[in-house]
């Protein structure tokens, strides 16, 4: 338990000072930064070598969070955020661009946005106070890893921290686009809507 506690601090920390760290989600090993640190969020698109144009999904420890970043999410989003979150499902919707960094966005108007149920990542974002990118920790186009021996040794030799752990539903996220009507399902993954 006390070791968890340090990895936990440790990984917190890291993030704080414009870290990248991979870290276990329930779906995925995720790679992340903090939003608010542009200078991280290029090191880590490069890093993952993922064209800007691209956007990155985010996470937030919170439906408060969520809603600071969404702009006047709508019935329909409200409505997945409480049926599925904490969980598998990223919903994309129309976000407050002057808070979301451009490339976040892929130069858009909105963000995915994904609470995962995982204690670990959920503690992490609490500990630093802002949501951080949830890509999967892999370079763009490669496999997803589930486990800590799924991880590119190329890219765990590129972050500044590996927190260990395990993903629990071992499958990617579901990702809905809820800024058109109707909803339109991006990705089919861990959640069946």
């Amino acid at each position: 338990m006390e070791n968890t506690k340090l990895q936990l601090q440790k990984a917190i920390e890291v993030v704080r000072n414009g870290g990248i760290i991979i870290f276990p989600t329930d779906t995925a090993f995720g790679i992340g930064v903090r939003i608010d640190n542009h200078a991280a969020v290029d090191k880590l698109f490069n890093l993952r070598r993922r064209p800007p144009t691209q956007a990155m999904p985010v996470l937030v420890d919170s439906i408060d969070m969520a809603l600071q970043y969404f702009d006047s999410p709508s019935h329909i989003v409200r409505r997945f955020i409480k049926e599925y979150w904490p969980g598998g499902l990223t919903i994309i919707a129309q976000c407050k661009k002057n808070l979301i960094y451009s490339p976040i966005r892929g130069g858009g108007d909105t963000v995915g946005l994904r609470m995962p149920n995982h204690l670990v990542i959920l503690e992490i974002i609490k500990g630093v106070g802002v949501p951080i990118l949830g890509p999967s920790a892999n370079f763009h186009g490669d496999p997803t890893p589930y486990s800590t021996s799924d991880l590119n040794p190329e890219l765990v030799r590129l972050v500044d921290y590996v927190v260990p752990g395990e993903c629990t539903v071992k499958q990617p996220s579901t990702v809905v686009d809820c800024s058109v009507e109707p909803y339109k399902i991006i990705r089919q993954g861990a959640v069946r809507l």
